[in-house]
């Protein structure tokens, strides 16, 4: 996460990513212990006591409805490991967002665990959504140069 002095709401988020590019077939159990150990790593790195190893818990065992509302009609190739010009730009994009959403819009009531402040927990929500899709496709993009 890097904090934008200018802009209050918005942060670039881009370690769930790795979340995101594990393999489709991996079983939900093994992701969410990758997923808890990560987080921890980052809070270690952030002093934040857990919001972020929760955060990444929730989403890891979210992700496997995402990727079944964004399941292509002929299904994943579950043998196949991830690949951008495999299931285009646009199918990409959709579940960068959407599996960011929920990240975002859990990460940002975690952190002020009260629905008082709502509209800061949508205004950061929305913000980050756009900052950090935007980083990540570009960051597939430059990493995977076959597409």
């Amino acid at each position: 996460m890097i904090d934008l002095g200018f802009l209050s709401y918005g942060h670039f988020f881009i370690y769930p990513l790795w979340i995101m590019l594990l393999p489709f077939k991996l079983p939900r159990p093994i992701l969410m212990v990758l997923a808890f150990i990560m987080g921890l790593i980052v809070d270690m790195f952030y002093d934040s006591p857990g919001v972020h190893a929760a955060t990444l818990v929730f989403t890891a065992y979210a992700r496997e409805f995402v990727l079944r509302i964004l399941e292509p009609e002929i299904g994943f190739d579950l043998d196949q490991p991830f690949s951008l010009k495999r299931l285009g730009i646009v199918w990409y994009i959709a579940y960068a967002a959407l599996f960011l959403i929920i990240h975002l819009f859990v990460y940002f009531s975690i952190e002020v665990f009260s629905y008082v402040y709502f509209y800061e927990i949508m205004m950061s929500t929305i913000s980050s959504l756009i900052f950090s899709v935007f980083i990540i496709v570009i960051f597939v993009m430059i990493s995977n140069p076959k597409y």
